[in-house]
C-alpha cells in the first residue's frame, strides 16, 4: 500500500513517521510534539503542505538533506 501525502514528509519525501497521520486509530501523539522543530526547517515547507503534512524526525531537526 503507497503512503499517503499526510504520511510523507513535504521536505525529502520519506515517511515522516507522524502517529496522526498513519491512519491508525491511536491516542498516542505525534513525536514532533516533544521537540524541537528547526525554524528553517518550517520556513521551507511548501504553501499547499502547511498544517497538512508532518516533517520527518530528519527534517525537523534541520539535519536532512531536503533535495528530492
Amino acid at each position: 500500500m503507497q503512503p499517503s501525502q499526510t504520511e510523507l514528509c513535504p521536505l525529502c519525501g520519506n515517511a515522516n513517521q507522524c502517529n496522526l497521520a498513519d491512519g491508525a486509530e491511536t491516542t498516542a501523539p505525534c513525536w514532533c510534539f516533544n521537540v524541537a522543530v528547526s525554524k528553517e526547517a518550517l520556513a521551507q515547507i511548501p504553501a499547499e503542505h502547511i498544517n497538512k503534512a508532518c516533517l520527518c524526525p530528519r527534517c525537523a531537526a534541520g539535519i536532512a538533506n531536503n533535495a528530492k
